[in-house]
């Protein structure tokens, strides 16, 4: 009997894991679950992924390699069995403003081929079908130019290409022609122009200058029939005395009554990524930059003499404009003393966009002319900008005549704005005849093909407009899982990273449909996850722990779930089996005060309303794409963060707000890095360095030698290793090999110098310290209230097993954030506060889980109110209130289905989400 094929692994000593030996079945669905920190992450792609990408990086040339991004070798003494490995990670794919959904899966690319080949051509301005012009029409339309124009009649040969174009100019000038225009700019053929390589040109063939008047149309005919043979079919007439804008003519299509002819449609035309297609007004972004007043003078109860307006709080900077805002108070009936509040509407209309009558351009005027002073006032009047959609296309991102060019009447940004299922249905529905059926048949399978892989993980709300940068984690993911269902690949090893984040549980069944999809081509699938229905449903399970950090590192348990469900030691069968169970509050709390928003219409909520009962602990919850986030990020925080002069984009539309005044502070607490560099770690995040350097520097040692607190940073010289930096390694650049960091020789990793080292408390110096886990530091430092405080806290959280100076980039995103909420918990009380949270339970185990709602409902003990958008129904049934949006997603959603209590919702037939609920039917 032949052994099943297995990804076999031996001393597999990275991060924490303690020389672990494990075999991995493959062609099976692998779960690796265990509590965070455990080392689940590091045995699925620091080993297993990265390994597998090395082996065949490593296959490649040494000049192939040089191009490619290069892995270290684990730290593991043997592999075997391993196939090539994909990983689908967690993290939002793009901070790109320019990426979106079409773009990622590259749908958009069919579509620009699709709309350029069988689209119909419309009047960007009258909206009327295009139609060929020929050439007597266009000489005629010529004559038809007031008697006397001078004009220039001129080919269209290159745009926005770069090159020289040296041989074409050459060419030109051996054919008789004297003159050519450049961008813009008429010049002769003698000498040639020398134009730079690597910049985009437009040329122009000067084909004749004419006068309009009587007797010109023989000459003008020629020149016509020149223009178009040069121009492929296109000629441009422009006003010699530059009066007015240049006349665009082609045999192949213009407006008969416009008069406006457009381009012939091809992929270029359709791409916000190209000069062709990009809307000029915001080169294809969607959105330009403005400034907001409620940015320039957050305060209200300041005047402008005591600095209302931000950018002019210097009395040096509003001298300048003193006497002109005096006229225009007088006007308008303020003072430089008058508080803003005290401002009328028609003032403070006049105040910021201008009053011309008394010569006042506005203070908005004044600063977007004032950012040409030079970059460092225009980056320091950046934070008084936020972002709307471009006027001109209206967040469309092309330009006119890309949006004229239509499929049964329906443009390329309509057709990316509809929702993925109708997409779908709308190509479905489409029907083409002749050559057109020929062309449309490839091309309709192919976006039919790939919008159904989107739609099979759950993300047929999603439309394919819709910016990479305002997905989940676990939405960019299954956007990726989607890719790779359509590539058909076999004997593969993916590795995913918790790509039930984002999804509610109505949908579990479709994600692990798509699982299993790629699993039964024969590929294994190693997921890391934490939800309940995929653990339950793998064909094996490796379950790491018991802890977390050095706690961790060790196989718990592995094999089949029945296996982990008898197994006594396994904390994650323990929840399975429901000995183990999340912590629920006994009594509810009612909220005095409330929050309403009125008439919520961002994105796809419905003009709901919605209340939100302050000192609670608040979840919105739903189906993905019911309108959570377009509720609470995208409404409730932007609004009240703009009220406090916080810089926001793009905040939600609603008909008005309730009770904005009763939230003194307004605090998003996500999974983002607590710091981008080794440097960062929890320690100086939370403030418990700044504490520990002020007690070493007040130490017999440190006192004799003249020892700051500053001295026992590695940030700044002095007390740190200089040879380093105080990073404790030094980076060996290798070319086509990965870069090598090698420990310090001079500080042996410790970052700092000998001498400071020699600085001692209660027999540590400052790098032991910075060694020590949290646990080990409260127990350290028990005679300092102010850090047992602040590191209780951290325990608290379920963070005693991080290292005090551990670096920020090995932080996870739910340790990063739960290091946040532990330095919001380390204040005394917090009155008038409100935390909004997105899905904090991403990479929790069970357990975790618990411990988190613990710590949410102490934030409202000590005064706060807690927002969540949450899927995990522990959560939910710990929520004091839940308002639950739907039914379904995308268009399908945006309604509030039920609200109340966690029992009102089971109790509630409705609610989908009350059916998932501990108790619920």
């Amino acid at each position: 009997m032949t052994e099943a094929p297995r990804i076999h692994i031996e001393g597999a000593r990275q991060h924490n894991l303690k020389n672990l030996t494990l075999d991995i079945p493959r062609d099976k669905l692998v779960v690796v679950c265990g509590p965070s920190g455990s080392g689940k992450s590091t045995l699925a792609f620091d080993i297993v992924y990265a390994e597998g990408q090395r082996r065949y990086v490593e296959s490649l040339s040494a000049y192939a390699r040089q191009f490619l991004p290069q892995m270290d070798k684990p730290q593991v003494d043997k592999i075997e069995g391993l196939s090539p490995a994909i990983s689908l990670e967690q993290q939002t794919a793009t901070r790109n403003p320019r990426s979106t959904v079409g773009t990622v899966t590259e749908i958009y690319d069919f579509l620009r081929v699709f709309y350029a080949r069988l689209g119909k051509s419309h009047c960007p301005k009258c909206g009327k079908p295009i139609t060929a012009r020929t050439a007597d029409e266009i000489i005629n339309d010529v004559l038809a130019f007031p008697e006397g124009s001078k004009i220039l009649l001129l080919a269209p040969l290159v745009e926005h290409q770069k090159g020289t174009h040296a041989d074409r100019l050459k060419k030109l000038k051996s054919q008789g022609f004297a003159r050519v225009r450049i961008g813009g700019a008429v010049v002769p053929l003698e000498p040639l122009p020398e134009l730079e390589k690597n910049k985009r040109h437009n040329i122009d063939l000067v084909v004749d200058r004419l006068v309009v008047k009587d007797g010109i149309r023989s000459r003008l005919s020629d020149s016509v029939e020149l223009a178009l043979a040069q121009g492929d079919g296109r000629l441009v007439v422009v006003d010699h005395e530059g009066k007015t804008a240049d006349r665009v003519f082609s045999t192949a299509s213009s407006c008969p009554d416009c008069k406006i002819s457009v381009p012939k449609p091809s992929p270029q035309l359709f791409s916000f990524n190209s000069p062709q297609g990009a809307c000029p007004a915001c080169s294809g972004i969607g959105a330009v930059d403005y400034f907001e007043p409620a940015l320039l003078a957050p305060n209200k109860g300041l005047s402008l003499a005591t600095g209302g307006i931000l950018p002019w709080k210097s009395e040096r900077a509003l001298a300048r404009y003193a006497r002109r805002l005096e006229n225009l108070g007088a006007r308008h009936g303020f003072t430089l003393e008058t508080k803003l509040a005290d401002f009328s509407p028609e003032a403070r209309q006049a105040l910021f966009y201008g009053d011309k009558e008394f010569g006042w351009d506005g203070v908005i005027h004044l600063l977007e002319h004032g950012q040409s002073f030079g970059s460092v006032w225009r980056d320091e009047l950046a934070r008084f900008r936020q972002s709307m959609p471009c006027p001109t296309c209206q967040g469309a991102r092309l330009r006119p005549e890309s949006l004229a060019v239509r499929v049964e009447e329906k443009n390329i940004h309509e057709f990316c704005s509809m929702p993925i299922d109708r997409a779908l249905s709308w190509l479905t529905d489409l029907h083409f005849a002749g050559a057109e059926a020929l062309i449309a048949e490839p091309l309709l399978k192919e976006l039919t093909h790939r919008l159904k892989f989107l739609s099979g993980v759950g993300l047929e709300y999603l439309s394919l407009s819709r910016n990479m940068a305002t997905l989940s984690g676990g939405e960019a993911q299954r956007i990726r899982l989607a890719g790779q269902l359509g590539s058909g690949l076999v004997g593969v090893t993916y590795v995913l990273d918790e790509p039930s984040i984002g999804l509610h549980p109505r949908d579990n069944d479709r994600l692990l449909g798509t699982l299993r999809q790629l699993q039964g081509r024969g590929n294994t699938v190693l997921v890391v996850e934490h939800d309940e229905a995929t653990i339950r449903s793998a064909d094996h399970v490796i379950e790491l722990g018991p802890g977390s950090g050095r706690l961790g590192g060790e196989i718990v348990y592995q094999g089949s779930v029945a296996g982990m469900l008898a197994d006594k030691k396994s904390l994650t069968g323990k929840y399975l089996r429901g000995e183990a169970v999340a912590p629920r509050p006994e009594t509810r709390r009612q909220g005095a005060d409330k929050l309403v928003l009125r008439g919520v219409t961002t994105n796809n909520l419905k003009g709901i309303d919605a209340e939100i009962p302050l000192g609670c602990l608040v979840c919105v919850t739903g189906v993905s794409g019911s309108g959570k986030s377009s509720l609470v990020m995208d409404t409730l925080y932007k609004h009240l963060a703009l009220a406090k002069g916080i810089k926001v984009d793009a905040p939600g539309t609603i008909a008005g707000i309730e009770g904005a005044g009763l939230v003194e502070k307004i605090v998003s607490i996500d999974q983002t890095p607590i710091g981008r560099t080794p440097r960062s770690n929890p320690a100086t995040y939370t403030k418990v360095f700044d504490e520990i350097r002020g007690i070493f520097s007040t130490t017999p040692d440190a006192k004799r030698r003249g020892f700051k607190p500053g001295r026992f940073s590695f940030n700044v010289k002095g007390g740190r290793c200089e040879a380093c930096g105080g990073d404790g390694q030094i980076r060996v650049e290798m070319h086509f090999l990965p870069d090598i960091y090698v420990t310090c020789e001079v500080c042996g990793g410790l970052r700092y110098n000998r001498e400071t080292l020699d600085v001692r408390y209660k027999g540590l110096n400052i790098a032991e310290v910075l060694d020590l886990t949290v646990r080990q530091a409260r127990e350290f430092f028990e005679n300092y209230p102010v850090l047992d405080r602040r590191l209780a806290v951290l325990e608290e959280v379920g963070l005693e097993y991080l290292r005090l100076g551990q670096p920020a980039t090995t932080l996870s995103g739910g340790e990063a954030q739960r290091i946040k909420i532990s330095r919001e918990l380390g204040k005394r009380s917090l009155p008038g506060a409100l935390y909004i949270l997105d899905e904090p339970t991403t990479g929790l185990h069970m357990q975790e889980v618990g411990k988190l709602i613990l710590v949410l409902h102490k934030l409202v003990d000590k005064g706060a109110s807690v927002v969540v958008i949450e899927h995990n129904t522990d959560v939910v049934a710990a929520a004091d209130h839940v308002i639950d949006l739907g039914p379904g997603g995308g268009e399908a959603g945006g309604r509030i289905v039920a609200q109340g209590t966690p029992e009102e919702l089971m109790a509630n037939p409705d609610s989908v989400t009350g059916r998932f609920l501990p108790g619920g039917k």
